[in-house]
């Protein structure tokens, strides 16, 4: 065997190793920061319970007394305790948890809400592209939105006669203006290279609407889905007391007929913590469709 054959033999060449693995071979793993992220979560969670606290202690402080007109947080506490623990306990039609009467009153915001949003965006748009149109209709719906929610029930009931159709029109009526107004601001917002793009496209008014204006205006609309979700939650509530039924609103009032001062003050805890939530939820989605801008 020659010395060229014996050398191959006894150091053959090493197998090069792809490159995604020695890519992967460098690479270390991320590790999740979890002091941070404590950290991040404690400042934003400890103020307000600092500052809930407080209220609560100056509030017992001040109807702790035996003539008070208002129950201190201990008496809400002791005389609330089923509606606090137990939110959706069901004993009839009517002795039920504040956590079912939440659910109808979110499920008629939910229908009135729904068909102001998209009549709204609808409009707002038509407006927004217009100049004859925002100066024929803007001065109406000026005046319109000023209209208090409640001022809309007599009319409501008159057309349909049933309390159910009434509530969703109110919260309808009461939510569209926002919405109409953002879209139609940010319709008018749209820069005017996109137009161009549109009509070097040749894009038809369906496509202009869903690949042009709805994704610039996007910012604009969820701004007034935001406001408009939180005037559908103030008309329900309040629309409720007079119509009747088994939603929050109506639960409040029979309250105070009955004079039940803490039940209220529960109700109107659940109906802040829900308006939260229901702000939150719509601009989570806004973050989630412009993609943070």
């Amino acid at each position: 065997m020659s010395a060229l054959a014996k050398n191959e033999i006894a150091t053959p060449k090493a197998t090069p190793r792809p490159a995604n693995v020695v890519h992967l071979a460098k690479q270390t793993p991320r590790r999740v920061d979890f002091k941070r992220i404590g950290a991040t979560t404690l400042q934003n969670i400890a103020p307000p319970l600092v500052v809930l606290a407080l209220i609560l202690l100056v509030w017992q402080v001040l109807c702790s007394s035996p003539d008070a007109s208002l129950p201190s947080p201990h008496r809400v506490w002791l005389e609330a305790y089923d509606l606090i623990a137990y939110p959706f306990f069901n004993y009839g039609s009517q002795d039920i948890g504040l956590g079912w009467r939440v659910l109808v009153s979110l499920q008629r915001v939910a229908y009135g809400f729904g068909m102001a949003a998209v009549v709204g965006v609808i409009i707002g748009a038509i407006i927004g592209q217009s100049v004859w149109a925002m100066r024929g209709l803007d001065p109406i719906f000026q005046v319109l939105r000023t209209v208090p929610p409640l001022a809309w029930l007599p009319l409501s009931l008159a057309a349909f006669q049933n309390a159910y159709p009434s509530a969703i029109f109110v919260i309808f009526i009461t939510s569209i203006w926002p919405v109409i107004i953002n879209t139609a601001v940010g319709v008018r917002n749209i820069p005017q290279d996109y137009r161009n793009v549109a009509q070097v496209l040749r894009l038809n008014q369906f496509e202009f609407f869903f690949k042009i204006m709805l994704p610039s205006a996007a910012p604009y609309i969820f701004t007034g889905l935001r406001i408009g979700v939180g005037l559908s939650w103030l008309a329900i509530v309040a629309a409720e007391m007079l119509t009747g039924g088994v939603g929050i609103g109506f639960f409040i009032w029979d309250a105070w007929n009955s004079s039940r001062l803490p039940d209220i003050i529960v109700a109107l805890a659940y109906i802040g913590v829900v308006g939260f939530a229901l702000d939150k939820l719509v601009a989570a989605a806004g973050k989630l469709v412009t993609r943070g801008a």
